[in-house]
């Protein structure tokens, strides 16, 4: 078996002359949370699509445990998957569809099940055809999470849930990695994924433009300042290197720089300004994660 739980290697998508996806080469660890990062059409789902064997790539590898994911009998011995867009039958119950799913995929300890049904608020009782979005994306949680697969491959596995549903989801996740499980999370919901995440990788167009721990991130992606200036702050939006620039709330002459490279140009600037105050700050990912768009 591989060291990755998901390893690719040039992996390509091309539909005509669209690539969805160009030349992927990522490792992920066994037993991390992988944050897989960018914007509707970026490629996302479509790599989670190959790593299924639900599509085929116009070149280029991948394997889950060391199995080809051509191999769909044995590859998906070792996932569990939530689509980003959740379609189970509507006239059965929850619980039907949970018997349902367990029985296809295998081993389910029932213990463990009810656990989640009870953690997520779910009423096993109520017909698919019944539920709420949310509701409906709780169920397709407890499906992939009850048979403790190896990999967990979740494409925006929130969507529809309320805030005390999504700490539940975090919650979850952890202990799943606690216990060795690898999870790949979709999402473009930035805070999520800043809070679960060991590393992040971020598409672009379909490339994958960066792969590094968050620490790793906030210092080679964005530099941000706050800077409180005697009088008015000047204009520093053509500054070479200044990725935004926003006023600070309630604090007159100060503002909220973002550099992206180096400083040396905006330092210049500065120097020809009374400034009163200057620090730096941590950048969220969601200011990180804009440098690159």
């Amino acid at each position: 078996m591989s060291d990755a739980a998901i390893a690719t290697a040039d992996l390509t998508k091309h539909y005509g002359r669209v690539a969805a996806l160009e030349g992927l080469d990522l490792e992920v660890r066994r037993g991390e949370i992988f944050g897989f990062l960018g914007p509707n059409g970026s490629g996302k789902t479509t790599t989670i699509r190959l790593l299924l064997g639900l599509i085929r790539p116009t070149r280029g590898s991948a394997t889950v445990l060391g199995v080809p994911v051509g191999d769909v009998v044995r590859s998906h011995r070792h996932l569990g998957y939530v689509p980003g867009e959740v379609a189970l039958w509507p006239q059965l119950t929850g619980d039907e569809v949970l018997r349902l799913l367990g029985n296809v995929g295998g081993w389910v300890d029932p213990g463990f099940r009810a656990e989640l049904i009870d953690r997520f608020h779910v009423d096993p009782s109520e017909r698919i055809r019944s539920m709420s979005k949310g509701n409906r994306q709780k169920v397709a949680l407890v499906a992939a999470l009850m048979g403790r697969p190896d990999v967990l491959l979740l494409d925006e596995p929130t969507a529809g849930l309320d805030p005390l549903m999504e700490e539940q989801f975090q919650v979850v996740a952890r202990d799943a990695a606690a216990r060795g499980q690898t999870i790949f999370l979709s999402s473009h919901i930035l805070d999520e994924v800043q809070d679960l995440c060991d590393r992040v990788g971020i598409l672009r167009a379909g490339r994958l433009v960066e792969v590094a721990a968050l620490e790793e991130l906030r210092r080679i992606g964005a530099t941000i300042l706050e800077v409180v200036f005697d009088g008015e702050a000047p204009a520093l939006e053509g500054v070479e290197g200044v990725a935004g620039v926003e006023p600070m709330a309630g604090v007159r002459g100060g503002v909220r720089i973002t550099v992206a490279g180096e400083p040396d140009a905006l330092i210049r600037r500065l120097a020809g300004h009374r400034v009163i105050r200057l620090h730096t700050v941590e950048p969220s990912l969601e200011e990180i994660f804009l440098t690159y768009y």
